[in-house]
């Protein structure tokens, strides 16, 4: 079991679910992406570069696709509470997998260059 593994693993169930499905996205999305823990969360890095991170709350699943990717989806994100860098998807709701596609696959494009 590798650390982002044990990280969902501290998880209730139905969050573990969730992390384990953005992890899915992230890793089919971005294979040649490396996967590590970085200031405590999983973190996807590409090319040297950050590509995308998510973290598991009491209420919410935390995202964050880094400024542009957020920027770039700003319109499909009115329903989520987001900041500069950070969406939350309320664990209340199911998860926008295609919306996370969408911003992964933006992140890979512009990371690729």
């Amino acid at each position: 079991m590798n650390e982002v593994e044990k990280y969902i693993e501290n998880f209730p169930e139905e969050v573990q679910q969730r992390l384990t499905k953005m992890r899915e996205i992230i890793k089919e999305l971005a294979p040649e992406a490396s996967e590590r823990i970085c200031m405590g969360i999983p973190t996807y890095d590409l090319h040297g570069k950050w590509l995308v991170h998510f973290a598991g709350f009491r209420k919410h699943i935390g995202f964050y696709p880094q400024p542009e990717g957020i920027t770039a989806f700003k319109e499909k994100l009115t329903q989520y509470k987001t900041s500069k860098g950070t969406i939350q998807f309320p664990l209340n709701k199911p998860l926008p997998e295609e919306l996370i596609r969408e911003i992964v696959n933006y992140r890979v494009e512009h990371q690729n260059g």
